[in-house]
């Protein structure tokens, strides 16, 4: 009920606190900006840098606030007021924006990415025919797509070992609610359980499911090494999310601001890199020290992750057939991007 209220006050809020446009000569200009993790987050560090830089280069004439995981609701919740022009800047992870654009999916493929994590993070904002591509995608759902950016690699953490997909077999395995990662995991052998974050962990207590993944800072900030036996770092996929906004607020503002907003935007793409690799070398630490009896894998022999990668395959396809529209052309694009650095970078590729 609560949330309700605090949803229902910030839409009744006068439109003049929302947009740059219709603010009164010298008032000060509030914008909201909503995350999907909580305080002490990469996404968090990620939104609390973005409001010192815009407060900081705009002279106080910008306020940010920024409202952490549950505050305004879920990530379809908040999604939703950013197409209301409720919120203003929002972080949306395929793994719930994929049923709005069906081929952000793409960045929920297992071992589509490259094990150098600086070329991913090049690639995600850097690359011009990639960044149109998804600009479009994202412009034609009233979004202004402003970075992409990884917040680690995908952890599993179980109850039981995993080496193999034989050792998925019939395991209970939570997953975001997307379609294609109840394919990904299916395709393992799991039994692929869709479940809100905020349920994890008393479901992990209560062998509802028996694993997870999630990077490694959100593991430890969420306790699921508490519930679990085993970390396994399979380095299949990266977490990925992105920061957006309203494409008409963002359209409707003085050039001088919709600059500002896209050079901290800019400007935050190798800062959060850093951050989030910081993160979660640091939990890792944490998780070793509070769990000293967990089983840590960190990496499975290229053998190992030749059997998890022949088998996620068949899911590419299948991200064709769920998506569809610019799907084939979005996989192709990032496969070959992806290749060409590899094959160019082969004796210099950073080992998981």
């Amino acid at each position: 009920m609560r949330l309700h209220l605090t949803i229902l006050a910030l839409a009744m809020m006068p439109a003049g606190c929302e947009t740059a446009g219709s603010e009164p000569r010298g008032a000060t200009i509030h914008w909201r900006f909503a995350i999907e993790e909580p305080v002490g987050s990469v996404q968090h560090a990620y939104a609390e840098r973005f409001r010192e830089l815009i407060e900081q280069r705009s002279d106080g004439a910008i306020r940010v606030t920024v409202y952490p995981y549950g505050t305004l609701g879920t990530s379809d919740q908040i999604t939703e007021l950013v197409d209301m022009n409720v919120v203003q800047f929002a972080m949306a992870s395929p793994g719930h924006l994929g049923k709005l654009i069906p081929e952000v999916q793409v960045f929920l493929l297992h071992f589509l990415f490259s094990d150098d994590e600086q070329f991913n993070n090049q690639l995600l904002n850097d690359d011009p025919d990639l960044s149109r591509v998804f600009q479009e995608l994202y412009a034609a759902r009233n979004l202004q797509l402003l970075s992409i950016w990884s917040e680690g690699w995908q952890v599993w953490t179980t109850k039981t070992p995993v080496a193999a997909p034989s050792d998925f077999r019939g395991m209970k395995f939570r997953v975001m609610t997307s379609p294609l990662l109840l394919a990904a995991y299916n395709a393992y052998g799991a039994s692929a359980t869709p479940l809100p974050y905020s349920e994890v962990y008393s479901a992990l207590q209560l062998n509802m499911i028996e694993g997870q993944e999630n990077p490694v800072f959100a593991i430890q900030e969420m306790s699921f090494h508490e519930v679990t036996d085993y970390m396994i770092f399979p380095y299949h996929a990266p977490f990925i999310t992105t920061t957006v906004t309203n494409r008409e607020f963002f359209e409707s503002l003085p050039p001088e601001q919709s600059r500002l907003i896209e050079e901290v935007a800019d400007e935050l793409n190798e800062y959060i890199l850093q951050v989030q690799q910081t993160y979660n070398r640091e939990r890792l630490q944490m998780i070793r020290d509070k769990r000293p009896d967990l089983t840590i894998v960190e990496g499975l022999s290229d053998e190992q992750r030749m059997q998890f990668r022949s088998a996620s395959q068949p899911v590419y396809e299948q991200f064709v057939e769920i998506a569809g529209g610019r799907a084939r052309d979005v996989l192709d694009l990032v496969q070959q991007k992806v290749a060409a650095h590899d094959f160019a970078n082969a004796g210099d590729l950073p080992q998981p």
